[in-house]
């Protein structure tokens, strides 16, 4: 026990391996660029969304800004917590920092977004926090909660932009009546936008409460485009403690609606799929177990699964293509004896709903009907080139 304690410490304490494909060589984020906001933030007490991988260079971007006698009066921690270790889902409660002494207030648990108390002894909100561009990965939730406390309470804010490592723009729209915790506004699975360039749509959009506007400044990413490769230097959540991870999420996660493990109770999650009843069928396997901080009940707990082993599957074309990979999900149902439990959210309390992580009912009804990916993509087209041409509007990058 102790040494998986350690092992999952590591993890989430340390940058990216296995990656060396991918260069972020020259992009310089927003929070590194100290100089160009910090006389900004003078003499103003701030607040910081922030969580592990807010980072200056390699340092918290709170001790940073601290040590350069930024005032820095609350923090507030978003899904994961700030420290980035608590497991996915749960609830995150209001704390004291042991290492500064600053408040945290937790926008993860009884409540999602700033109260007005939060807020009155601030003058400035600063937002910083790496995403990996997914509809239903919850920092664009907690964007968008954190703007509408801003807009009601008269609170500027400053967000540093970072890279988007999935930047492309695939997947269905997100139909509303699916809207849920993992999809809350009509967009792809993959956005294809920065947390910069979605605050500038979310406002545009009228998408915060009652049309509200938020007052937001950027300090974008220099030297980046959308199709540029970046290896994230910290992982962004538990369980995307890998770049593979990070660049197989967009395509995996549509899993967690299916009867299969995605590795969550693994030291590989996101790079791995199977089932126990797929034994015979796949030759590799895997078993998870139940991992405190990272995953404490997986599906098939204990439970032999076999499928598909991606840690070596080359993610550099598959990123460069601009596409998640439909294949996977076509080719795993065909191949699952008992096809009734596929979907099936009964067998477990862990399955989710394929109609809200794909954000339209018809993806399930498309892959039990046996359509190919072809047609599969040609009913996506329509609100694809009505979102890009959406999107082009709150570009901050090429």
């Amino acid at each position: 026990m102790q040494i998986r304690l350690i092992v999952i410490i590591l993890l989430l304490a340390t940058p990216f391996v296995g990656a060396a494909q991918y260069s972020s060589k020259g992009i310089i984020t927003g929070a590194d660029q100290v100089k160009a906001y910090l006389p900004y933030l003078k003499g103003k007490r701030v607040g910081m969304v922030v969580n592990q991988t807010s980072i200056i260079g390699n340092k918290l971007s709170v001790d940073s800004l601290r040590s350069l006698g930024v005032n820095i009066k609350a923090i507030f921690g978003p899904e994961h917590g700030f420290r980035g270790n608590a497991s996915n889902g749960a609830e995150v409660h209001d704390e004291v920092d042991k290492a500064t002494g600053i408040p945290i207030i937790s926008l993860y648990g009884n409540k999602r977004k700033p109260a007005k108390k939060d807020l009155d002894n601030l003058d400035i909100m600063i937002f910083d926090i790496a995403d990996v561009g997914c509809r239903f990965y919850t920092n664009i939730n907690t964007l968008r909660d954190v703007m509408e406390s801003c807009a009601q309470f008269g609170k500027e804010l400053l967000i540093l932009d970072r890279p988007n490592p999935n930047g492309y723009v695939d997947g269905p729209i997100l139909d509303m009546e699916n809207k849920s915790g993992i999809g809350q506004f009509p967009i792809p699975i993959t956005h294809g936008m920065t947390i910069g360039e979605f605050a500038h749509m979310l406002n545009g959009e009228g998408w915060l409460q009652n049309k509200m506007k938020c007052k937001i400044k950027v300090i974008p990413v220099a030297n980046y485009r959308h199709d540029m490769d970046y290896e994230m230097p910290v992982a962004p959540s538990p369980n995307l403690n890998t770049q593979q991870s990070v660049i197989l999420y967009p395509s995996l996660c549509l899993f967690e609606g299916t009867i299969l493990s995605q590795g969550r109770g693994t030291y590989m999650p996101f790079t791995v799929l199977g089932a126990p009843r797929l034994k015979g069928i796949y030759d590799f396997t895997f078993t998870p177990v139940s991992i405190p901080g990272k995953s404490e009940t997986p599906l098939h707990q204990n439970d032999a699964c076999y499928g598909l082993d991606l840690r070596r599957f080359d993610i550099s074309p598959f990123r460069k293509a601009g596409k998640i990979n439909v294949g996977w999900m076509i080719d795993l149902y065909k191949a699952y004896p008992d096809k009734a439990k596929f979907f099936d959210r009964s067998y477990s309390t862990q399955i989710g709903d394929i109609n809200k992580l794909a954000g339209v009912k018809q993806f399930r009804e498309q892959i039990i009907a046996g359509k190919s990916e072809a047609e599969i993509r040609k009913s996506w087209e329509p609100g694809l080139s009505a979102y890009k041409k959406m999107r082009t509007k709150y570009l901050l990058y090429k």
